[in-house]
């Protein structure tokens, strides 16, 4: 995919590579001498469509996904988004967290796509890709438009985010909630200073994302954790889950689902580099623990699963149910949910 995919122009495939990529016209480039987007590039873009359907191999329990942006500032080295940077030629590692792609006419783009006699009103999600409250968001502000489009067009969505951001569009997500079926998720792995500053080093503390949960739930939101990624034996000790689990417990979250780690091909060079630097010790370990392919074997995934569940049953939260953190309305009208299974998902 390069530019010519990404705008709203006609597609010309005679053009050299380099010209699709960074020479047309409907492509206008940034850079902002502010502290917050120092070192970052920005690509606006006109899209032709932000409405995205979710191949049908996918493990996400959604068909249909928005994403306003492209690359993200949050630098996970873990991202697995960081291979979609690939597909503009763009460099998966320092690349994605520095140039990033803004879809400057989302909302408008969103707007004409919901308001189509062929559009069904399925459930839409927002953060899946990278974070669509990343710091660009503070600039560009194409949340609020989007949400208002969603919200015109009483179409149900969620939001999974790693940023405090939200909370500016709280009242906006409020107002969501009363007419369709809105569903908030904070990313929170692990409560570790040491080890967010290196491996998270563009987001918020945890601790400042379980104040979003704390938030949306005054506001009578209920809002899910998602306990991800579980970096193996860097946050996966018993003491290390109980600690988060009981500080996600005591910022009310209506749920919490822990994912294990997981590294596909644009991610799995980052993230081995990194970890090489910080923690060369691990890097045998991790060649072996991931040598059948990107995901942690299925007796480990289990193990963290049942050891986060029953946590959080110690807690007084229970797992979210497939779907669950998709579907839920303003705490005050919602009915008690039924208990289900553990369900595990694979959204980080």
């Amino acid at each position: 995919m390069r530019w010519d995919n990404l705008t709203d122009e006609p597609v010309d495939h005679g053009r050299a590579p380099d010209a699709a990529l960074f020479g047309a016209d409907a492509v206008t480039t940034r850079t902002f001498d502010t502290p917050e987007f120092r070192g970052i590039t920005f690509h606006e873009v006109r899209a032709r469509s932000v409405l995205n359907r979710v191949p049908g191999a996918s493990r996400m329990p959604f068909e249909w996904t928005v994403n306003p942006y492209r690359g993200c500032s949050h630098a996970c080295v873990y991202c697995f988004a960081r291979k979609t940077h690939g597909y503009l030629d763009l460099d998966t590692g320092l690349g994605f967290d520095t140039q990033i792609v803004v879809k400057v006419n989302a909302p408008e783009v969103l707007r004409r796509q919901l308001g189509s006699g062929r559009w069904r009103g399925d459930h839409v999600a927002m953060g899946t890709n990278v974070d669509c409250y990343q710091r660009a968001e503070g600039r560009y502000r194409l949340m609020p438009g989007i949400i208002s489009a969603l919200t015109e067009h009483a179409n149900p969505f969620s939001v999974l985010t790693k940023g405090t951001l939200i909370l500016r569009d709280l009242d906006l997500l409020v107002r969501a909630a009363e007419v369709t079926d809105v569903g908030i998720s904070v990313s929170v792995g692990f409560l570790d200073a040491a080890l967010w500053r290196t491996v998270e080093p563009g987001t918020p503390a945890p601790e400042r994302r379980l104040d979003v949960v704390r938030a949306f739930g005054e506001h009578g939101i209920g809002c899910g954790v998602l306990m991800a990624p579980v970096i193996p034996f860097l946050s996966d000790r018993p003491e290390q889950l109980r600690a988060t689990v009981e500080a996600i417990a005591a910022a009310g979250a209506t749920s919490v689902t822990p994912l294990v780690l997981h590294l596909r091909p644009g991610a799995r060079e980052w993230f081995m580099a990194w970890l090489a630097e910080h923690h060369p010790y691990l890097v045998r370990r991790y060649e072996r623990m991931y040598a059948g392919g990107s995901y942690a074997p299925t007796w480990y995934q289990r193990r963290i699963t049942r050891q986060v569940h029953e946590l959080a049953r110690e807690y007084g939260i229970g797992p979210a149910r497939a779907g669950a953190s998709r579907r839920i309305r303003p705490a005050r009208s919602a009915p008690a949910p039924e208990a289900a299974e553990p369900t595990q998902l694979t959204l980080m």
